[in-house]
């Protein structure tokens, strides 16, 4: 028994990793019927983005199973991981492994989401009271500026400055578990880069902004056209009857 509880970290990690990995906007659209959430808008794999296609419904979906798979790896942990051995360090480990899950997934060919749902899926499972006071963080500024990449950057920076300043308070806080969410903030910045250059320049999309079509292409109607453009007939030049030939 104590020989195989040397692998129960291991196998905790790779668990929440495998959890992470289940892209639940990519699964709820084609449960839905609606288009695959990466061929429009962002193209991001999440819940914002599966807004755009114009169903609330499904943009509720993924939200609440893509939070629920950060959360429910790290609960499992902290409520049944000390009679296996598993203690912080797993705690913090198997928390940013589905965070990580959702942004690399293995079964949709390492092309995730941001990951703003799973990390506050994470952070509700490591204290239901640090989840929260993101998750008003969030709301907040979202309610306020209408710009969902902003709140999601907002809440990210003060993750880790909420749960070192709620230490002694409404937890205690690890060490090993400040660190994991200091580096899902981190990578949720860099995943939110694109979003901060459109913020910028003032080109990003509010929330409930439905995505527009993409523009379709149309081939030229002759062949000898170049370029996709088409020469104007001479004044004097009549349009061609069925009966005219070349």
């Amino acid at each position: 028994m104590e020989s195989m509880q040397s692998f129960f970290p291991l196998l905790a990690v790779l668990a929440g990793y495998l959890i992470g990995s289940l892209s639940f906007a990519v699964i709820v659209s084609r449960v839905m019927g609606l288009s695959d959430p990466r061929t429009f808008g962002s193209k991001n794999p999440g819940a914002t983005n599966v807004l755009r296609s114009g169903s609330k419904a499904a943009a509720i979906v993924t939200l609440l199973l893509d939070a629920a798979k950060g959360w429910l790896p790290v609960v499992l942990v902290r409520w049944y991981g000390p009679a296996y051995g598993l203690g912080d360090g797993t705690l913090a480990l198997v928390g940013l492994a589905a965070f990580l899950g959702h942004v690399f997934p293995v079964f949709f060919r390492f092309s995730g989401g941001k990951g703003v749902a799973t990390a506050l899926g994470v952070l509700l499972g490591l204290s239901g009271w640090l989840g929260l006071a993101t998750a008003l963080i969030w709301l907040l500024m979202a309610l306020v500026f209408r710009y969902s990449s902003l709140a999601s950057i907002t809440a990210a920076l003060l993750a880790p400055a909420v749960y070192v300043l709620g230490d002694g308070g409404l937890w205690i806080m690890s060490k090993s578990v400040a660190v994991s969410v200091a580096v899902m903030s981190l990578f949720l910045l860099y995943r939110h880069a694109e979003n901060i250059n459109r913020l910028i320049k003032g080109t990003e999309s509010k929330l409930g902004k439905k995505a527009s079509a993409e523009p379709v292409a149309h081939a030229p109607a002759h062949g000898h056209a170049k370029h996709g453009h088409r020469h104007p007939p001479h004044a004097d030049q009549k349009p061609r009857t069925k009966n005219d030939h070349p």
